[in-house]
């Protein structure tokens, strides 16, 4: 539970993740290398005062996750991986402002994008959006996961296609420690789990694929990909549980 005053420190924090990615977001072209988005991230951060979350973070060499295409989450940032026209690439960051943590996720489609890769995208933001809508005082848990559930699921109807909901990985608690309980699965029945309360903060991060729900690690330790090599997205906002609605603390300035 965070005061009032916490969760203003934690916007502060937030704000530091939005502007990050809106700087990764602008210099991420074909061309460029995920590596030279670490940088761009890294150099936001500390411009701010801040630091990255998870550089360091049980071992993880980076200040960003940049997962493409087939990736799911967890990318390594690499001077060898040098993004293409018509890529998709998953961009997770998180940083530290005076102790608080703020952690965030977008999906950039890069070059001329595919009509497939826009609608997966597209789903996943507005899968993230309906689960972030549920987090009101006097919610359970499991009305958010079911939530995402429902939006990602109507998202494949409409859009005609199938839609992998990866269960292995999902939401958590966010404050003084980056993953902090209880883990929020992108999965749930309504009417279940936790009791919500206003002073919460949670961060809501669906990955949809665009084939199946299974996963693999790869030999690096930290690179997830889908098991059938379809292509995936992922977005994410850390969000505070307040008496007048969801309050997103990584969204952009307005």
């Amino acid at each position: 539970m965070k005061t009032p005053g916490q969760v203003e420190a934690m916007r502060a924090a937030g704000l530091v993740v939005a502007s990050a990615l809106a700087a990764v977001t602008e210099a991420a072209k074909p061309g460029v290398s995920t590596a030279d988005l670490d940088e761009v991230a890294e150099a936001t951060i500390r411009e701010a005062g801040a630091e990255p979350s998870f550089l360091g973070y049980q071992g993880f060499p980076a200040s960003i996750c940049a997962s493409v295409n087939e990736q799911v989450v967890h990318g390594i940032p690499s001077r060898e991986q040098v993004l293409g026209d018509g890529d998709l690439v998953s961009i997770d960051c998180g940083a530290i402002l005076e102790g608080w943590h703020g952690d965030a996720a977008v999906t950039l489609l890069l070059g001329t994008p595919r009509a497939e890769d826009e609608m997966l995208s597209a789903a996943c933001r507005a899968a993230m959006e309906a689960g972030i809508a549920r987090l009101v005082p006097g919610g359970r848990l499991g009305d958010v996961g079911h939530a995402v559930e429902e939006e990602a699921r109507r998202r494949a109807e409409q859009d005609g296609r199938e839609y992998g909901i990866v269960a292995d990985y999902g939401g958590h608690g966010i404050g003084t420690s980056m993953h902090m309980e209880p883990f929020v699965p992108n999965l749930g029945r309504a009417g279940t789990g936790m009791r919500l309360r206003s002073g919460m903060v949670l961060a809501i991060e669906p990955m949809l694929t665009a084939g199946t729900d299974e996963t693999e690690e790869l030999a690096d330790g930290w690179t997830v990909v889908t098991a059938d090599g379809t292509r995936a997205a992922h977005w994410e906002h850390s969000v505070a549980v307040t008496d007048d609605g969801p309050r997103v603390l990584t969204a952009p300035a307005s």
